[in-house]
């Protein structure tokens, strides 16, 4: 299936659960996708990068659909994000944490202090760096070489919540856009942000 065609071209909130158990590779290795979050565009997520309108930063999220939106977090980490909906309207979804299927020995030596193999790309950041995935990366067509990503035949079974992190009216219980599979010990825990009130009961 070619990424940037169909199910990748509609907003990030329908797409982002059809992600999970979706498999991409890059740089020698092959991750399960198990964790991501659905970032929708202008005036519509106070959460998302693009709720402001297009910028230098943001731009890849207003592209076509099936490209990664790479960009660095805190000025340390870099996240990778799949674009979604039609070309003009910003949407993305956050990888946010996975399984590891083939290229565990590169993987490794990129992530030298994981703890255990389910650490290996638990976590945005520590997701990136396991695949090798640069901010020169922003704007790569994940349906051409050197990435390629293969959508499960089969929905997964999944659960949903606030997203991770987010501050604000974003980070609130009326955005439930944070999707995994349940039970998967890759998926990362829940982490509210300092402003808001108390978490959600959920992993």
């Amino acid at each position: 299936m070619t990424p940037g065609h169909g199910i990748l071209a509609r907003p990030a909130v329908e797409v982002a659960p059809l992600l999970l158990g979706a498999v991409l590779g890059h740089a020698g290795v092959l991750l399960r996708i198990t964790e991501v979050e659905a970032y929708l565009g202008v005036g519509v997520d106070p959460g998302s990068h693009a709720f402001r309108g297009q910028t230098r930063r943001n731009a890849t999220m207003f592209g076509p659909s099936g490209h990664l939106y790479a960009y660095f977090s805190y000025g340390m980490h870099v996240c990778a994000n799949i674009v979604c909906s039609p070309d003009g309207e910003a949407s993305a979804v956050l990888l946010r944490g996975g399984e590891i299927i083939a290229g565990e020995a590169s993987a490794r030596m990129r992530r030298p202090t994981a703890r255990s193999d389910r650490d290996l790309a638990r976590g945005p950041a520590r997701l990136t760096r396991a695949l090798g995935i640069g901010l020169d990366d922003d704007g790569a067509d994940l349906g051409l070489a050197p990435f390629e990503l293969t959508l499960p035949e089969h929905p997964a079974p999944f659960l949903s919540g606030p997203r991770t992190g987010v501050g604000g009216d974003g980070g609130g219980a009326e955005y439930p856009w944070r999707f995994w599979i349940p039970g998967d010990g890759t998926v990362s825990p829940y982490r509210r942000h300092p402003k808001l009130g108390a978490p959600p009961l959920q992993r």
